[in-house]
């Protein structure tokens, strides 16, 4: 006996026309196979048009370099330092930026008060603070998860700002009306309505992090990935560069994938769609013109014509 569907509608059948996940897999990997073939390409046969590949090492040298790294300590340890960084900072920009992007949506108070030094605080970009996070901190860790935590904050705090303020008001009016209090809005509403413009933001905010923290690392860090990468270039090891920059990014990748993860499980009741070509609609063809009925007049007319064209 089949099991009858789900009421819920959780049941998801792929839509027509669309790729399994092996196929889109297949494709992506497909694609950065391509883009290494390329790469190997431009850089083993010297090609200089315009662009000068024969500067850049080949895939072979910069997957050379990589074993060497991963083989020795220094390698990790830049990771660790560059992850627990990250982390940290971001966190804390999660938190507070959640909260005061609330706090200034909700409340005119606040936003008279925060919004103004808000507002000219965001425009500066993140790195320019280093030299307020050296004056600042006693210490070059303590400056960098600054600079990361600022770096994520304000993208946090708009998204979550404008999230906010585009509830309906109906959702509240509901709630209240059944007796529930401010913190109980807060809680059934609030939260739940801004969890997709709040997970946008988050997402944002922590590839941002990452371009700040590795370039605070390349002015005043002691370890980690941004920190080793400028030391290879000062000595003009460029695989040691490539895989710097390899790390980075896959490290970045990473990160933004176990946002965006979150936010689909903690967003799982909204409705998902999936991407499907839609074919053209066809321009219907013109109908043929009814004939017209052959009255008694008419076959009257005709054999008239034809007695005269005989004649």
């Amino acid at each position: 006996m089949s099991r009858p569907a789900k009421a819920d509608g959780r049941r998801r059948t792929r839509a027509p026309g669309s790729r399994p996940p092996a196929t889109r897999y297949a494709l992506r990997a497909l694609s950065l196979v391509g883009a290494l073939t390329l790469w190997q390409l431009l850089t083993s046969l010297d090609v200089d048009v315009w662009l000068r590949f024969s500067q850049f090492p080949t895939v072979t040298d910069v997957g050379h370099a990589f074993a060497d790294r991963i083989s020795g300590p220094d390698y990790w340890t830049d990771l660790t330092d560059s992850l627990t960084r990250i982390l940290t900072g971001f966190l804390l920009a999660a938190v507070l930026g959640v909260a005061v992007g609330i706090l200034v949506a909700r409340s005119r108070l606040a936003e008279d008060l925060l919004g103004p030094v808000l507002e000219v605080v965001r425009p500066i970009p993140a790195i320019a603070l280093v030299p307020v996070a050296i004056l600042l901190f006693p210490s070059n860790e303590q400056g960098i998860v600054f600079i990361t935590f600022t770096a994520a904050f304000f993208p946090v705090l708009v998204s979550t700002r404008h999230a906010v303020r585009a509830l309906t008001p109906v959702w509240e009016e509901a709630v209240r009306t059944m007796g529930g209090g401010r913190w109980r809005v807060l809680a059934s509403v609030v939260l739940p309505g801004a969890l997709p413009g709040i997970f946008g933001g988050l997402s944002v905010g922590i590839g941002v992090s990452w371009i700040c923290v590795i370039s605070a690392e390349m002015i005043s860090g002691q370890y980690g990935v941004g920190y080793r990468t400028w030391q290879d270039y000062t000595v003009v090891d460029y695989p040691g560069v490539f895989v710097g920059m390899a790390t980075i990014g896959v490290l970045g990748w990473l990160t933004s994938t176990a946002v965006e993860l979150v936010g689909r499980r903690l967003t799982h009741w909204l409705p998902r769609t999936s991407y499907a070509p839609v074919p053209r609609p066809r321009a219907p063809r013109a109908a043929a013109a009814p004939a017209a009925p052959v009255t008694a007049t008419a076959t009257a007319k005709a054999e008239e014509a034809r007695d005269e064209h005989l004649v």
